[in-house]
């Protein structure tokens, strides 16, 4: 009995997950750094987010966005790094297909969501630098919220195509993926399937999701650049730079490992060399971003001194009474 393509049960339900087999004999050490960095991760953006709520000060779209950014590395971070950490204890973890998928389906929507952020981002720095005049009443409260929630919607859409596609296919093994979680490739590997027409599906869908919003960042930042050029003064010049340049660091971190990662042939890459690189993405960058944010930004440092002050004291006003 034949059975048209998507219909065919699968062979496999459980996948192992190999991590990083080559470091078997750092493993402690290597899940030790891994631990830092997670808890790292997770304090650093729950404090950025914590601080824009607590601050009035940081009511602004610029740190709105920020916040949000916070919240997709969050949601990259816990979907990918528990399996990792795993892996990196016990050498391997085996997962259902299911969970395979649904990890994917959480990492794709962060990752989508993150790039039309940053291209939005990127605009609300072109507004404030090129068109200052017009920011506020462009860049107000609605359109910040609007821009979010299509973000959003646009996000869990195009992760519903990645799904549907690969749902579609066939699985029949094998059941091991030489990497620390489920990405696009790896399970494409697992498929017996015909991937072309995915592979075009998918092409099509990360040029309009991934490379569309580059594009309109890298025009945002040559009108920047633009304008910044023509500013008499050198201290105007440094302030209106100061301004995008976290953002501009973001974004080279963010857009250089994926477009390594996804737009080379990965036939070229060690297995090893495209996991290292996707490390960057996925635990390094979140780690980053916060850090980034917050290291040189006054207004942060401000909002952080006002809540260490207002804790402390809280703390003497208990232990005094």
């Amino acid at each position: 009995m034949s059975f048209p393509q998507g219909t065919l049960p699968n062979n496999i339900t459980t996948i192992v997950l190999l991590g990083f087999p080559d470091v078997h004999s750092f493993n402690f050490l290597f899940f030790s750094l891994l631990i830092i960095l997670y808890f790292g991760t997770i304090f650093g953006n729950l404090l950025i987010m914590s601080l824009y709520l607590m601050s009035k000060n940081l009511q602004s779209p610029m740190y709105f966005f920020i916040t949000q950014l916070s919240l997709y590395d969050l949601l990259v971070t816990t979907d990918v790094v528990p399996t990792l950490l795993h892996t990196a204890l016990y050498g391997e973890l085996t997962v259902s297909l299911i969970y395979c998928i649904l990890q994917f389906f959480f990492f794709v929507i962060s990752e989508s969501s993150e790039c039309l952020l940053l291209s939005v981002m990127s605009y609300d720095r072109y507004l404030a630098i090129c068109n200052p005049l017009r920011y506020n009443s462009i860049m107000n409260y609605k359109f910040c919220v609007t821009s979010v929630d299509i973000i959003w919607l646009v996000g869990f859409i195009v992760t519903l195509c990645y799904v549907f596609l690969i749902n579609n296919l066939y699985f029949c093994g094998p059941h091991v993926i030489d990497h620390f979680f489920c990405d696009f490739e790896p399970i494409m590997q697992l498929s017996c399937s015909d991937t072309s027409i995915i592979h075009i599906h998918i092409l099509i869908l990360s040029f309009f999701f991934a490379m569309l919003p580059f594009i309109i960042i890298v025009m945002s930042y040559t009108y920047i650049v633009s304008t910044i050029l023509k500013i008499q003064s050198n201290t105007g010049r440094h302030k209106a730079f100061s301004t995008c340049s976290s953002h501009l660091v973001v974004v080279s971190l963010f857009y250089g490992t994926i477009l390594i990662v996804y737009m080379f042939p990965t036939k070229g890459q060690s297995l090893l060399l495209s996991k290292v690189l996707s490390l960057m993405y996925t635990v390094v960058t979140p780690l980053l971003n916060p850090i980034i944010y917050t290291l040189r930004n006054k207004d942060f440092k401000e909002a952080l001194q006002k809540v260490k002050y207002v804790i402390k004291e809280s703390i003497h006003n208990v232990f005094s009474v």
